[in-house]
């Protein structure tokens, strides 16, 4: 992403007559009244544009958390690289990880838009005091996760990403564009792998259908918690942070991954799951919403392992930071550099 100067918070508060104190009760009124319409307008609210308060807290906790969930999720699969079958299975698997990272990058870029710093934010996630999505604290237990992840998991995000592009905010949106291009490949790569699976040894096949029903029902929790138990969805989508609830966006999943479970010759884990004639869509089973509950509470399988591997990264990453932020610091101030005819003074000498 692009990098883009942060406004400082004083230059946020000022209003159209430019104090420093912030607007006075018309000017926030009218200020109100130019960011309601812009968002209705479909137009896109920028940096240094005004925006109230609770709108910029609300995007700082939902880039954050994607943010975050992007790191911790690399975890999961990283830990197949150096047990991956095959040298291309583990270039593939090896070149996702990395996109992974890059996600995590270009969020953290857009949340700093919001005058917020990476390193606070990285602060609450060691200290957990912000989440990240409940569908990286279960384990990969064999290859086959692997091909689930990309196919479910990743399937799913993309089902929630894809209305962010429209996001009201502009670096949140510019930025979900090139996420969910890769999210999307990642989708596919993982539906391929199950497939190879699918077409294998019955071990193989096995080893797949045990994937599946793994990771079926929390990937269905990934969308959030029941449309009347969301705290935030109502909000956001008044302000056109996301388009549609998270019950619109878990049914949308389902009626995807139905016909791909078929194609792919696996069942889905659900016995209440048959087609709705009337409703024109998929019905499906109740959802543990207390596992869900626990898990975002810190007690899933991984919980502890997830975020203490990602305090040791951040740790032993350190000296790279710090030399990084002296290398610029250093350039920044126009430091010492190698002539350009030092090289062949060398060699003639």
């Amino acid at each position: 992403m692009t990098p883009v100067t942060t406004p400082s918070p004083s230059r946020r508060a000022e209003g159209p007559s430019g104090t420093a104190e912030g607007p006075g009760p018309e000017e926030e009124q009218a200020l109100q009244a130019r960011f309601d319409a812009a968002v209705a307008a479909e137009e896109r609210i920028e940096p240094r544009d005004w925006m109230p308060d609770a709108y910029r807290a609300t995007l700082v906790r939902q880039i954050a958390q994607h943010a975050h969930s992007e790191i911790i999720g690399m975890q999961p699969e990283a830990n197949w690289i150096t047990r991956a079958p095959s040298l291309r299975r583990k270039a593939i698997l090896m070149a996702k990880v990395q996109d992974e990272a890059g996600h995590g990058l270009y969020l953290y870029g857009a949340a700093e838009t919001l005058g917020v710093s990476r390193q606070e934010l990285l602060d609450k996630l060691h200290e957990g005091r912000q989440k990240y999505s409940s569908i990286f604290n279960y384990p990969t237990l064999t290859w086959a996760d692997v091909g689930a992840i990309g196919w479910l998991v990743d399937g799913a995000a993309i089902t929630n990403q894809v209305p962010l592009c429209r996001c009201s905010y502009g670096p949140y949106a510019r930025a979900m564009v090139r996420i969910c291009k890769e999210e999307s490949f990642h989708q596919r790569q993982g539906y391929e792998l199950l497939l190879a699976l699918t077409r294998g040894t019955d071990a193989q096949r096995a080893m797949a259908q045990d994937a599946v029903d793994r990771w079926w029902w929390p990937s269905l929790m990934m969308f959030g918690p029941p449309d009347d138990e969301s705290a935030h969805s109502a909000r956001s989508m008044e302000w056109k942070i996301k388009r549609h609830s998270n019950d619109e966006l878990r049914q949308r999943f389902v009626d995807i991954c139905v016909p791909q479970a078929e194609a792919l010759g696996l069942s889905l884990p659900d016995p209440d799951l048959r087609w709705n004639e009337e409703r024109g869509h998929w019905d499906f089973g109740a959802i543990d919403w207390e596992e869900f509950r626990q898990v975002l509470k810190g007690n899933g399988p991984c919980n502890e392992q997830r975020l203490a591997r990602r305090r040791a990264a951040h740790e032993n990453g350190a000296w790279v930071r710090e030399a990084a932020a002296a290398h610029a610091a250093k350039h920044a101030a126009g430091g010492p550099r190698r002539s350009a005819t030092a090289p062949a003074a060398r060699s003639r000498a």
